[in-house]
């Protein structure tokens, strides 16, 4: 949990990268909620329904081999045994909507910020958590994408769009890198990525 040091400590560094970025019309498509946190943390529009929500590896990943398909199709909402937060299915695919109190609330927010869109400045960005295999990396390496990143806890030379966010050597996955790296940091894991450059135009 966020202490009021770590938020002390987070204004600067949120206020340099803003006035370091370039852009205000971008759309962030992730696989969990690191990309709307960095773009609140740049005080960016939310212009994309990944907001509040994860999918797994191979299903975001499907997601966006056809993402107009899928959004033109409706949400279909079910309840997941233990699950504690609303869960639709879109086509084949699975969104767990973590941070929604209702099916009302999650279906709106998802409907609306899909109109927001801004296709022709897309990011994607997925992390190699929630049972993300070698070949998932591979795959999303492959998705033709300019713009696209995904956290690794080693390094991956191979993959090209693996950014190594060092900490989690030991474990089988990346943490949560929207959380504080200490109580006492105004850093999160996802600073050991430049995303402001990322952002900018950067691959």
């Amino acid at each position: 949990m966020a202490t009021r040091l770590n938020r002390l400590l987070r204004w600067p560094i949120n206020q340099r990268n803003r006035r370091a970025l370039r852009v205000r019309s971008v759309s962030v498509l992730s696989s969990n909620c690191n990309g709307a946190c960095i773009c609140h943390d740049l005080g960016l529009p939310f212009q994309s329904p990944f907001v509040n929500l994860w999918m797994t590896p191979a299903d975001f990943i499907e997601f966006l081999r056809r993402p107009r398909a899928y959004l033109a199709m409706p949400l279909a909402f079910f309840t997941p045994d233990g699950a504690g937060c609303p869960a639709a299915k879109l086509g084949g695919l699975t969104i767990w909507f973590a941070h929604y109190a209702s099916e009302e609330e999650a279906a709106a927010a998802w409907s609306r910020r899909a109109a927001r869109i801004q296709w022709d400045a897309l990011y994607v960005l997925m992390t190699d958590r929630d049972g993300c295999t070698y070949e998932d990396l591979r795959a999303f390496d492959a998705l033709p994408y300019e713009h696209k990143a995904v956290f690794t806890h080693r390094p991956y030379p191979e993959i090209r769009a693996a950014v190594y966010i060092p900490g989690f050597e030991a474990a089988p996955c990346v943490g949560v890198c929207s959380e504080y790296q200490n109580s006492h940091t105004g850093r999160k894991w996802y600073d050991a990525f430049d995303y402001v450059a990322w952002l900018n135009g950067g691959t």
